[in-house]
């Protein structure tokens, strides 16, 4: 089963940050659950790291909520990934079986090795990318694509 829990952190702080740019940085766990197609029980869970880590502030009362810990600029993806996922390994290994032969007895190790060299590949990657360079991008991606319904099949401007 796949784990969405970086995902999710990541789509909840990127709404976040936009809420913040438009003027109404706190968002209740309702609003985000209907973002992220959840209920706010499940949302209220996933806060807890990132409250606890400093990424996102908790805002108590009847119109609390959560916001951004601090700006979306001095905020990496992978500060993201670490709190939502923990110690969790990027893959689980399978269980060690009969040890017979290169293959059965070494795996386990050569799993590890890769383990650790591809997560600190992806952390390298996510470490270069704040939160405010994401929300850029995603502006970018909804230009693209609104460039690309002005025109006709052809190329042609509408």
């Amino acid at each position: 089963m796949l784990d969405v829990r970086f995902s999710s952190a990541l789509k909840a702080m990127l709404l976040l940050g936009h809420a913040e740019e438009e003027g109404s940085p706190v968002l209740s766990s309702t609003q985000l659950a209907r973002s992220l197609d959840t209920n706010p029980s499940l949302v209220r869970k996933l806060m807890v790291p990132l409250v606890r880590d400093g990424l996102v502030a908790s805002i108590k009362g009847r119109s609390g909520g959560v916001r951004l810990g601090r700006p979306a600029d001095r905020i990496t993806l992978e500060e993201i990934y670490r709190s939502s996922m923990g110690d969790k390994p990027l893959w689980a290994p399978r269980p060690e079986g009969p040890r017979e032969c290169l293959v059965t007895n070494h795996s386990a190790e050569y799993f590890v090795r890769l383990t650790d060299e591809t997560e600190a590949a992806v952390l390298g990657a996510l470490a270069g990318r704040t939160l405010a360079d994401s929300l850029d991008e995603l502006r970018a991606i909804d230009r693209a694509e609104g460039a690309l319904a002005s025109r006709t099949r052809d190329g042609r401007p509408v």
